[in-house]
C-alpha cells in the first residue's frame, strides 16, 4: 500500500485515521503493520465499502474536506474493490 509522505505525516500525528484503497488483491491485513518511510503503521479493521457509502465524517478522517472531494479523488484511482482501512501510528 503506497501512501504519500504528506499523508504519512498526518497519520503519524493522528490527524488522519482512515485510508481508502481500491485494489484487485489486498496488500495489508487487519491487525497487521505496515513499515513506511516515516513510521510503522498499525492496520485496524478493513471493511469493503461502496463509494456512495463514504460519508463526510469518514472522508474527513481520511484527510478530505468532505465526501464530494473524496469521490473526486476516487475517480482518479484505478478500478477495483474499495476498502475502508483504519490506520494509526505504531512507532518508529
Amino acid at each position: 500500500m503506497l501512501i504519500k509522505l504528506e499523508v504519512l505525516e498526518k497519520i503519524k500525528s493522528g490527524e488522519i485515521t482512515l485510508q481508502f484503497r481500491r485494489w484487485r488483491r489486498r496488500t495489508v491485513k487487519a491487525g497487521g503493520t505496515l513499515k513506511t518511510k516515516v513510521a510503522v503503521l498499525q492496520i485496524g479493521s478493513i471493511t469493503p465499502i461502496r463509494p456512495d457509502d463514504v460519508g463526510d465524517a469518514d472522508a474527513r478522517r481520511a484527510g478530505f474536506r468532505d465526501s464530494a472531494e473524496f469521490l473526486q479523488w476516487l475517480d482518479t484511482m484505478k478500478p477495483g474493490e474499495l476498502d475502508r482501512i483504519e490506520v494509526g501510528y505504531k512507532g518508529e
